[in-house]
């Protein structure tokens, strides 16, 4: 929690993170093919309140597509680094745009491509669906799997370690 505490900007993976990693290929109706995937309603609702509380959020992912575009663009994310396997390069400019250290990040990641964000990040996490490489550098392990609520998990670790969880219970009348 102490951790948590100090977090002013979330970053995660999104294959086998905010999607259980299956990708779906649809026929399109020009003979091609299009690229889909599946999100969880959970994470959703969880990345409106962190954007609610002044965190900033972004995906830094190696696959990309317009499904992961729109994923970022409906959720308020600040940062979407799409189709670069180089992820430490991508943290380290989002660190300088942002203004921030290493310290003050959260990252989510479930496969080895994620270890060198894992290991500099100030709060390391993995779905319980990660590579067992992950499993075993992280500082925490969400009870839900990925792309099945991992991002709600860490979000609300997130804002009960800030003392913003109060507020979000208020809006709905709690």
């Amino acid at each position: 929690m102490k951790r948590a505490s100090r977090i002013r900007l979330l970053l995660m993976d999104c294959d086998g993170v905010l999607t259980d990693g299956t990708v779906y290929f649809l026929p399109g109706p020009d003979g091609g093919v299009a690229e889909t995937k599946g999100f969880d309603c959970h994470d959703g609702i969880a990345l409106a309140w962190i954007r609610r509380a002044g965190l900033d959020t972004g995906i830094i992912t190696g696959r990309g597509g317009l499904a992961v575009r729109e994923r970022a663009r409906s959720s308020g994310m600040r940062y979407l680094v799409e189709g670069r396997t180089d992820k430490i390069a991508s943290f380290n400019e989002i660190l300088e745009d942002a203004g921030l250290d290493a310290s003050q990040v959260a990252y989510v990641g479930d496969d080895i491509t994620d270890l060198p964000l894992l290991r500099r990040a100030g709060l390391a996490v993995a779905p319980p669906n990660a590579r067992a490489e992950v499993l075993e550098s992280v500082h925490l392990v969400t009870d839900s799997a990925g792309g099945h609520g991992a991002i709600r998990d860490v979000v609300e670790i997130l804002l009960k370690a800030q003392r913003r969880w109060a507020e979000i219970l208020a809006l709905y009348g709690d």
